[in-house]
């Protein structure tokens, strides 16, 4: 017998946390976006159907930035159409008003833009300032707002830099705020190399609230470079937040930061959520099948500690 036909994990509800979570899954397109070989477009579209058949409401399919950027996603075109059926939601990457247009005339509904808390990364990023990043933003998050597009902005280099090192609190601050008096409907706070521990997550949200950020649009997206993801997810439901970002198997990184290792697996957010009584509607026996099941076309095993332990994969 596996763990959940023994009725494990054994659902203890904490006091303080949310009911439920809603799980911004990033593995189609922030875990792909990082592999060395280029996953065929049908092998893509067939990962987040299987996805969306896991119960996951938010599956972020692709970006569209110039193909020689990230020539991965280099496919958005032929991908989203053929995912685009799906009663899930779909958002996708636009880094500018090229991108904003491309994802518009296929119908698109949710975007999302890329800023970040640090001028190196801005640089490495965006080729941009922190201010010029957010002044390109700007008619992107007002013309889809004008179309009734949901946005969300992305926040990257949050709690540490592999350039500048420590990122003050009042320094993210204050780009979120731009983001949201910008239109942003949604922030997520990017802890991109994974150097976040819960009590500087803890500090972050505090500022965030005390700056008037509504903590109903506030999301974490946590990396495990020194294994700390799930512990400020934890941190980060303690103070009310109700969504977190994760990628199926573990897959994803940064393409621009090189020492930014796998995100929060899905299938281990899901075991924790499911030990703390906490709902997501997600199957995690169909997600692990999925995250095999990808595994087998990248052509190594899942990093996700739960989906090794619950398809008995090599460790």
């Amino acid at each position: 017998m596996n763990a959940p036909e023994l009725g494990l994990p054994m659902a203890v509800p904490a006091e303080g946390l949310p009911a439920r979570v809603r799980i911004h899954e990033v593995g189609a397109r922030d875990g792909l976006q990082n592999e060395k070989a280029t996953v065929p477009t049908a092998v893509k579209a067939e990962f987040v159907r299987r996805l969306a058949g896991t119960g996951l409401t938010t599956i972020e399919a692709t970006s569209f930035v110039r193909p020689e950027w990230v020539p991965q996603l280099a496919d958005a075109e032929d991908l989203y159409p053929a995912v685009a059926d799906l009663p899930v939601e779909l958002p996708v990457l636009v880094p500018n008003e090229r991108g904003l247009d491309r994802a518009l005339a296929l119908g698109v509904r949710r975007v999302a833009v890329f800023a970040s808390a640090t001028e190196s990364f801005a640089k490495a990023n965006l080729n941009r300032t922190v201010d010029e990043a957010l002044a390109m933003f700007e008619p992107v998050v007002a013309r889809a707002k004008a179309r009734d597009v949901h946005v969300r902005g992305y926040l990257s280099m949050c709690f540490g830099d592999p350039w500048e090192g420590a990122v003050p609190v009042d320094r993210v601050v204050r780009v979120c705020r731009a983001l949201l008096d910008m239109g942003c409907d949604e922030l997520s706070l990017g802890d991109t190399i994974g150097v976040a521990t819960p009590g500087h997550v803890t500090a972050l949200l505090t500022a965030l609230t005390g700056a008037d950020a509504p903590v109903s649009a506030l999301a974490v997206h946590f990396h495990d470079t020194y294994g700390q993801a799930l512990s400020n997810t934890l941190a980060a439901l303690q103070q009310g937040v109700g969504t977190v970002d994760a990628s199926a198997g573990g897959l994803g990184g940064c393409p621009y930061a090189k020492s930014a290792t796998g995100n929060l697996a899905t299938e281990d957010l899901v075991w924790m959520l499911q030990g703390l009584g906490i709902d997501t509607g997600v199957d995690l026996g169909r997600l692990v099948a999925t995250s095999v099941w990808m595994a087998a076309h990248l052509g190594r095993p899942s990093p996700s500690r739960t989906v090794r332990a619950l398809s008995h994969q090599e460790q």
